[in-house]
């Protein structure tokens, strides 16, 4: 049986890294199984910024969205657990499907590329949106690892 173009289409999710501040957002693609840092969007006093990330959304046309999800060590649920399964819902908003994945250690993991990247040459200073940009691309290709 012969595939259809449309199942052939390679798929492409934007990853969430959420925080109370900001929130980082990557795009990963499954053909290859790699990620780059998209924008990262400022939660607004009210909340979430709804209409930076329906921009982002439009723009990328993603398959799927992934959110990291905040555990502690031992796999138990963090203080922001619960924050984080309440955006998963909102982004339920744009249609798609929506997946988390564990995203323990991987603000650490993010900011030790960069400091490799910066040790290297080709970065320049490392601040708080980077870090957050850098922790949706290590989520975006946590979750692309697992669907190989």
């Amino acid at each position: 049986m012969r595939d259809t173009p449309e199942a052939r289409k390679p798929k492409t999710v934007l990853a969430f890294d959420f925080g109370l501040r900001r929130i980082g957002v990557a795009v990963g693609q499954e053909v290859t199984g790699s990620a780059g840092p998209v924008d990262t969007v400022r939660n607004r006093d009210g909340g979430i910024d709804h209409e930076a990330i329906a921009a982002i959304v439009a723009e990328w046309r993603p398959d799927r969205l992934v959110v990291g999800m905040p555990l502690h060590a031992d796999g138990s649920d963090s203080e922001m657990t619960a924050r984080v399964k309440a955006f998963v819902g909102e982004l339920g908003r744009f249609g798609l499907p929506v997946d988390t994945v564990d995203e323990r250690y991987s603000s650490i993991e993010a900011e030790s590329v960069l400091k490799r990247a910066r040790a290297a040459g080709t970065r320049g200073r490392i601040g708080k949106e980077a870090i957050d940009g850098a922790a949706a691309v290590v989520i975006a290709e946590r979750y692309l690892a697992t669907r190989g």
